[in-house]
């Protein structure tokens, strides 16, 4: 096991733990998807948020102006709008903690000749990745598998992914949407608060039972990040570097698309060291109102050392609740 630094040692973490709990009794029960909430009778998780409220939590990379981490940023120097609205920041941390990785590898025939590189980029990720990550590997062309055993939910063992990727075979068609579903709900399932997808496609879908728009939906509600590589010949007929920015963009990931097959490995090298480098911000909406409504998010932030800086973080959300329909005639 990797040896902690001071800031993120076990007592540490739960002294923090501690001062959330006091810190947010005060603001009640409710029911956002985003949610962290664990009985107070359970042994704490050192690497778990347990709070009992709403917490709209953002995983927010923050780099200056050539394109730097901005590492030693405090909580005042950001500040979060939602729907324009500012936010009090409740939850504020800058830690390498370890979080749950799916991998969702395209399988499909267009991808025979690229899975090589595919998983050289896989082994590179893991290798730069903490230690104590949680992963697992969703294969998909027309059908959907996992790639781990049953009885293996997660690992962070380099063979036992190869392995994974390895089992299915590569050919046929594509059902993206459906692996994503798969995905989401195997990444929900997992007790780790930060959770990542790793998408390595070309984007295309024609064999999904799901559409877009729901995918897009249950990525909204979920807080997970997804980082999408396009690899696709410039004249395949399947590619759809849209869907892979629509995806990453709503969540706070980003989207790559090499030149070259090479640069995959650097790319997963890239987002692997990003993972590790941001800030996690938690707050309470000040808007009460539960009605399945999409709230932007924007985040900001400010600092007299650096410049001027980036942030990049999720887009919004979706509340929980019902959307509302308006009456035809009633609407005022």
């Amino acid at each position: 096991m990797t040896s902690l630094p001071p800031n993120q040692q076990p007592h540490v973490l739960l002294r923090d733990l501690a001062r959330l709990l006091l810190l947010f009794v005060c603001f009640g029960t409710g029911a956002s998807p985003r949610t962290h909430s664990l009985p107070g009778s359970q042994p704490a998780d050192p690497y778990r948020i347990s709070v009992d409220v709403d917490l709209v939590v953002l995983q927010a990379t923050v780099r200056d102006r050539d394109g730097r981490f901005a590492p030693d940023l405090r909580q005042q120097d950001f500040l979060v709008y939602e729907d324009g609205v500012p936010q009090a920041i409740r939850l504020f941390r800058r830690e390498d903690i370890p979080v749950t990785v799916g991998l969702v590898v395209d399988h499909s025939g267009s991808m025979q000749e690229k899975l090589n590189h595919v998983i050289a980029a896989a082994r590179t990720f893991v290798r730069s990745s903490n230690q104590e990550d949680r992963m697992f590997v969703v294969n998909f062309n027309e059908f959907v598998t996992l790639g781990l055993p049953p009885s293996i939910r997660f690992t962070s063992r380099l063979d036992q992914l190869e392995s994974a990727i390895l089992r299915a075979p590569v050919n046929g068609q594509t059902a993206l949407y459906d692996a994503l579903s798969v995905a989401l709900e195997r990444l929900q399932s997992s007790d780790r608060d930060k959770k990542i997808l790793l998408v390595i496609s070309d984007g295309g879908d024609n064999a999904s039972h799901l559409k877009l728009p729901a995918i897009l939906k249950t990525a909204g509600r979920s807080n997970a990040l997804v980082y999408t590589i396009g690899i696709f010949d410039e004249g395949d007929p399947d590619k759809n570097p849209g869907v892979l920015r629509q995806l990453a963009r709503a969540t706070g990931g980003d989207a790559f698309f090499p030149e070259h097959m090479a640069e995959v490995v650097t790319i997963c090298e890239q987002i692997a060291h990003e993972i590790r480098n941001q800030y996690t911000l938690g707050y309470v909406s000040t808007n009460p109102v539960q009605n399945g409504a999409y709230r932007n998010i924007r985040v900001v932030a400010k600092s007299a050392a650096y410049g001027k800086l980036s942030v990049r973080a999720r887009s919004g959300y979706l509340a929980r609740g019902e959307p509302q329909t308006v009456t035809p005639g009633k609407a005022k």
